[in-house]
């Protein structure tokens, strides 16, 4: 089994825990470079998790022959313009959700991809957590019957915002692709298509009612499945409290969970009511990476590619589709 040798651009927040040492703990798996713009925090970074290479050039890390596969965990703005690189210089690509700004782009990346022969995942990594394939295996079994329909519930209390004029990314649409709902919503819309299959139609409502920053801060839609199996979604980040919680509803039963939670799965039915308690890892990221590094060995496959993560860009593209047009 080859060791297949990492390199990450952008070693932000979201590296430090939940995937940057998952690199280093997954089977034949190393992470041997990182690259941040400030050439200071990349030594920084490269320093306190033991990789031997940094760079302020992603350019340079692309190109390294010691490096076979890029991450990119960038903002959603530079998605697309370092995955086309490192397809270009023949190296897998590992890109961070949501996978671009747009479904546009989504596009483009996967047509580089397949032409190039050159293999392209997304960090939709609840596809590869214990968690989320009991919920999906409890429906595979019939536990709540023949599926009907989904509700989707995310609410939160507003984001701390100290300076209008220099807001965080993550609300910054040119750089998000949108706000709040972009960031996160995007993980529920896949792990549903995960379970239940591809979401073939989308409608939303969308509006600012905070008027802290640009982007979107609530927005409600209603889904249909290539299954038949209809659902709604609400997600507002101005509420008195946080609250996270899906429901699937059957003929015989419903299962309840929660997204970014770790509360046990709750299944109902005509047996009763049981709860199944299942932890995520440390570092969230592992078990997706590992399927990753498996693929890339011939002996595996990933869940999360880019044909799979782009059908929820452009199921979040047709929700925005009218805020995006009165901004």
């Amino acid at each position: 089994m080859k060791t297949i040798r990492w390199g990450i651009i952008g070693c932000g927040d979201v590296t430090e825990v939940k995937s940057g040492p998952a690199f280093q703990k997954a089977k034949n798996s190393a992470l041997v470079a990182v690259m941040r713009r400030n050439g200071e925090l990349a030594r920084d970074y490269a320093r306190r998790h033991d990789v031997p290479k940094w760079y302020d050039d992603a350019d340079r890390l692309i190109n390294d022959p010691e490096v076979d596969a890029v991450y990119v965990a960038t903002p959603p703005a530079y998605h697309k313009e370092y995955a086309l690189k490192a397809i270009k210089a023949g190296k897998p690509v590992y890109v961070e959700k949501p996978m671009a700004l747009n479904y546009e782009e989504c596009l483009e990346m996967i047509e580089a991809s397949e032409k190039a022969g050159v293999p392209l995942f997304v960090a939709y990594y609840r596809r590869a957590l214990d968690r989320f394939n009991k919920v999906k295996e409890l429906i595979s079994s019939g536990a709540i019957g023949e599926v009907r329909f989904v509700t989707i519930t995310l609410y939160q209390r507003p984001m701390e915002i100290k300076d209008r004029n220099d807001l965080p990314w993550r609300v910054v649409p040119e750089i998000a692709g949108g706000g709040l709902f972009v960031d996160l919503a995007c993980h529920t819309l896949d792990i549903m298509d995960y379970i239940l299959g591809p979401i073939n139609e989308a409608k939303g409502y969308t509006g600012n009612q905070g008027r802290m920053y640009p982007a979107e801060d609530i927005v409600t839609a209603s889904l249909s499945f290539l299954s038949e199996v209809k659902g709604t979604g609400a997600w507002c980040f101005t509420t008195w409290q946080d609250y996270d919680m899906n429901e699937i509803v059957g003929t015989r039963g419903k299962l309840s969970f929660s997204t970014f939670g770790q509360e046990p799965i709750r299944l109902e039915n005509r047996d009763g009511v049981q709860e199944f308690s299942i932890q995520n890892p440390l570092h969230i990221q592992q078990q997706l990476i590992q399927s990753i590094v498996d693929e890339l060995n011939g002996c595996g496959r990933c869940p999360s590619t880019g044909r799979t993560a782009a059908r929820s860009s452009r199921v979040m593209d047709e929700i925005l589709a009218g805020h995006r047009a009165r901004t």
